[in-house]
């Protein structure tokens, strides 16, 4: 019977500590000594910034464009399958641009969103807005992109994001849109494990 106990006993302390090391970082961020900056920039800032490796967003009349760049020294430990996520959310909407140029290989950033960012949310509520936008029970719509980084050695990173601007829209927009000023955005990165682990998330901007 002791035995029985003792073995039941070291089964729960071993699924705990897998548990905790299973989501525990690497690392924090002050590791990676992170610096960004955002400011609106003009058609021709955007393409200049960008370079060769990608075609600003087409932006005319009230359309607005933001330029952000980040980078970060070389982690203490590779990526390993595991990914940093770069969100840059209009607190007013809780909304994220639909569109995003990004000065990096295709392989290493990418445009979209993914279910953990729902798990990002909830635990950090600061970045509400990185998740899908909850219209009803059970509908859930696209909430503009982020930016997905697969390899730790895309720094430094310059992006340029769309904010349209919409006259009269059929219906609440799901993006972020234009106008919108600087103190209105918030710029953030988030540290994910290969499993989706969400490991920390850190305020750069907003």
């Amino acid at each position: 019977m002791v035995a029985v106990i003792l073995a039941v006993i070291l089964a729960v302390v071993a699924v705990f500590a897998w548990s905790w090391w299973h989501n525990h970082p690497p690392y924090g961020p002050e590791a990676l000594a992170i610096k960004s900056s955002v400011r609106f920039v003009s058609y021709e800032e955007a393409r200049t910034a960008l370079g060769e490796n990608a075609d600003a967003p087409l932006a005319s009349g009230r359309d607005q464009l933001v330029l952000g760049r980040i980078s970060w020294q070389d982690p203490p430990k590779p990526l390993d399958g595991g990914s940093f996520a770069i969100f840059l959310i209009d607190k007013r909407t809780h909304h994220k641009p639909e569109v995003i140029a990004v000065s990096a290989p295709q392989e290493a950033v990418g445009l979209g969103s993914a279910g953990v960012d729902n798990k990002i949310e909830e635990r950090y509520p600061w970045l509400r807005g990185a998740g899908s936008l909850k219209v009803r029970d059970n509908e859930w719509r696209d909430n503009g992109g982020r930016l997905g980084v697969a390899d730790e050695n895309a720094s430094p990173l310059t992006f340029v994001a769309l904010f349209p601007y919409l006259e009269k829209p059929d219906r609440e927009p799901t993006i972020a849109t234009a106008p919108v000023a600087m103190s209105d955005l918030l710029l953030a990165l988030v540290y994910m494990g290969p499993d989706g682990q969400v490991y920390w998330a850190q305020r750069l901007q907003g």
